[in-house]
């Protein structure tokens, strides 16, 4: 699985371009169609474009977060007009929106329960730098997790395991450690969530066409949420071209 977020970028020229570039390096005759390929552009572009297109029919759509709620709520979108909007998924609790938006478990946890056996959620987690020095990453990445206890989760759920501190950075952990890491909170939410899930993991983190080999060749590295190389169509279908030869060997 492989999803890009775009976070607040983009305009017509932009999207119309990427696909241009992303259909030109996109290797069409050797790709796997199992793989989920997604695409979190702003959602005020995701009914912009004909998705039955050639051009965009290969992708999920998805957006960058939701509200649990709909009515009173200025400038929301609720899971409702995600689903009419034929949305595939919605990324949730990503640091950004943890520290830009003061969002903490309580508001994340509700929006993980509105989304739960409706639209896959992808719920981002992940540790400051601090953090990472202090050899508290388990202790910070088990709190994140707490608002699965108890749930019944959706097979669809994924979770986008994203060190605040190698978000736009350059830095990354080594593989190895990444690797540890995501067995880490695969083993979390199978114990804690009420049908025992062994969700899907992603890297996220200064992913790029240059380092993405070296994760997805660990076991259990099951794709990345790729931020700012996502922006450049050619450089995102490398990534995939990276990911699915990885993966098929």
């Amino acid at each position: 699985m492989i999803i890009a977020n775009w976070k607040c970028n983009g305009s017509t020229e932009m999207v119309l371009s990427w696909f241009e570039a992303y259909n030109i390096e996109f290797n069409f005759e050797n790709y796997d169609f199992d793989i989920f390929i997604g695409l979190a552009l702003p959602s005020i572009y995701l009914n912009h474009f004909d998705r039955e297109d050639s051009q965009f029919n290969f992708a999920e759509w998805g957006v960058q977060d939701v509200d649990h709620s709909d009515g009173s709520r200025t400038g929301a979108i609720s899971v409702d007009m995600l689903i009419d909007m034929e949305c595939d998924f919605s990324i949730i609790g990503h640091s950004e929106r943890r520290q830009i938006f003061n969002e903490d478990n309580d508001l994340i946890k509700e929006k993980l329960k509105s989304l739960n056996n409706r639209i896959m959620p992808v719920l981002c987690i992940g540790e400051t730098k601090e953090e990472n020095d202090k050899g508290i990453t388990k202790d910070i990445l088990k709190n994140q997790l707490e608002i699965v206890n108890g749930l019944e989760l959706d097979e669809s759920f994924t979770i986008a395991y994203e060190p605040v501190w190698a978000i736009g950075s350059g830095l990354t952990p080594e593989p190895k450690d990444i690797n540890e890491i995501h067995k880490y909170i695969k083993d979390v939410v199978q114990s804690n969530s009420a049908n025992n899930l062994i969700p899907t993991v992603l890297y996220g983190g200064s992913v790029t066409d240059k380092n993405a080999e070296s994760f997805f060749k660990e076991e259990f590295v099951d794709g990345a949420l790729v931020g700012g190389a996502s922006l450049d169509g050619t450089t995102f279908a490398k990534i995939v071209n990276i990911f699915n030869s990885t993966k098929k060997t």
